[in-house]
């Protein structure tokens, strides 16, 4: 196993950009776009790469693998598991803990987790949130 291959690499099409995005959370910031998603992928790969070899270079210890994990869909409040690793992302995406960004998104009384991902896909546009 590479080193790289303990680090999660996420290729999502954004809808602002019009394009691909391809993003390292909790290794490097920042990522890399284009309009084709296996060339995204790929350069996000060797980006990786890349963000790695500065580490070693620099003699600093490397972040906290972010692929691999296993969740086990519970956390005070039992939710699903992909729901729990939907969160855990986000957390990561914001550097923040998952208490910490849930709290972040129950205040905001907007939880875009909850929402059909597969119905978004399908119509190309997010769901309006529910107010209450």
């Amino acid at each position: 196993m590479k080193t790289s291959d303990q680090y999660l690499k996420i290729v999502e099409w954004s809808e602002e950009d019009q394009c691909y995005v391809g993003t390292c959370p909790g290794l490097m910031l920042g990522g890399v776009h284009g309009d084709d998603e296996g060339n995204v992928y790929k350069e996000l790969c060797q980006a990786v790469e890349e963000w790695i070899e500065i580490y070693e270079q620099d003699g600093d210890p490397l972040p906290e693998a972010t692929a691999g994990k296993e969740y086990s869909g519970k956390f005070v409040v039992r939710v699903g598991k992909d729901l729990h690793k939907s969160l855990a992302i986000g957390a990561i995406r914001r550097g923040e803990s998952l208490n910490e960004h849930c709290v972040h998104l129950l205040r905001e009384e907007r939880a875009p987790y909850a929402e059909n991902k597969r119905a978004q896909r399908i119509s190309g546009r997010a769901r309006p949130s529910r107010k209450r």
